[in-house]
């Protein structure tokens, strides 16, 4: 229960003939950085007992500027008010036997009753010049930003209150991309988000086909301009002008309002160093926020995942890792997995 969905999808390469967890330990074993999400996954949040129980956390920094032209960095949040809920491992397994759709099934279910599940949203908001002094890197999705130094502020709330009338055409054709930004909400320079603006969209033609943003699903509720003509399934053509500039009154129109702010840029154009040097701090915190019980079933679900690696390596190779993280934590994994504490600590 513990793996993604992808990871089972090929159990076996048949060039190494690895099993699939074998691969995805190795990977994270060589990947410090994903330490800290390892945590999360392998703990009770990993398992939620259902999407209402569930908070949601905005992995990229946006940035938002106000009327007044300031801008601030921003961290979104979705805090269930449902209350956080978890399924131990043995829960999940046994109902992931029973009903493979279970957590789709709940949210329909709970929506068709009436019991609308709900969330608070809140962002983090985060000055401009303290965000980029901040102490760790607020553009790197590995990271997260103490609630200590900038408080979650609740700005409003989203409810779920209708299911799909027809699944095909209101969830398997949505399409959604961090590109779709409103005046006053832009990109930071995080890469990764960087990179999604124009991946999610490039995925949505190659998936559904050039005119996308034409289906009921996708289309705003406002209607704007986007200057899209012919292609693959194209529907609700006119003449009109669809290009900018134009000498004609109806035709579309630049608006200046919608201007990014601009932001300063120096230093050398170059490869970059992915990650900071301390991909162990956060991880170590996450497991001290932790109780005594779910610390036992965080290291009980390592050693069922992990304890099945075939590679000896790969098992002290990891443990390494949360071992630097913090030292109980990687002490009580290597007892779990039967490794020698010298072989962690070298």
């Amino acid at each position: 229960m513990k793996f993604p969905d992808f990871i089972h999808s090929q159990k076996r390469d048949p060039a190494t003939h690895l099993r699939s967890e074998d691969m995805q330990w190795d990977f994270w074993s060589h990947s410090p950085e994903s330490l800290h999400q390892v945590t999360y996954l392998m703990g009770d949040r990993g398992n939620p007992a259902s999407y209402a129980n569930m908070n949601g956390y905005g992995s990229h920094t946006f940035k938002w500027v106000n009327a007044k032209g300031e801008a601030y960095w921003v961290k979104y949040h979705f805090i269930s008010e449902q209350g956080v809920k978890n399924m131990t491992e043995d829960q999940a397994s046994k109902v992931a036997s029973e009903n493979t759709d279970y957590l789709i099934q709940d949210l329909y279910d709970r929506i068709k009753n009436g019991d609308y599940p709900k969330w608070k949203v809140c962002v983090q908001l985060i000055p401009y010049e303290e965000g980029l002094n901040y102490k760790y890197d607020i553009f790197d999705v590995t990271k997260t930003v103490s609630h200590k130094d900038y408080p979650l502020q609740e700005i409003g709330e989203f409810v779920l209150n209708e299911n799909p009338e027809n699944y095909f055409n209101d969830v398997e054709e949505a399409s959604f991309s961090p590109a779709n930004l409103v005046p006053g909400i832009e990109p930071s320079m995080d890469k990764l988000l960087q990179g999604r603006l124009f991946a999610y969209k490039d995925a949505a033609r190659y998936r559904l086909g050039a005119n996308y943003e034409h289906l009921p699903v996708n289309s705003p509720k406002t209607e704007v301009h986007n200057y899209a003509r012919d292609g693959y399934m194209s529907q609700g053509q006119n003449g009109d002008v669809n290009y900018e500039p134009n000498q004609y009154e109806d035709a579309p129109r630049e608006d200046p309002h919608a201007k990014i702010k601009p932001f300063a840029v120096e230093g050398e154009a170059n490869s970059y160093k992915t990650y900071d040097e301390d991909p162990y701090s956060q991880a170590g915190a996450l497991y001290h926020v932790y109780s005594d019980d779910e610390k036992d079933r965080l290291i009980q679900a390592i050693k069922k995942h992990l304890g099945s690696v075939k590679s000896h390596d790969t098992k002290v190779r990891q443990t390494k890792l949360f071992y630097r993280a913090d030292h109980d934590y990687g002490k009580r994994v290597a007892e779990a997995l039967g490794l020698n504490m010298d072989e962690i600590t070298e």
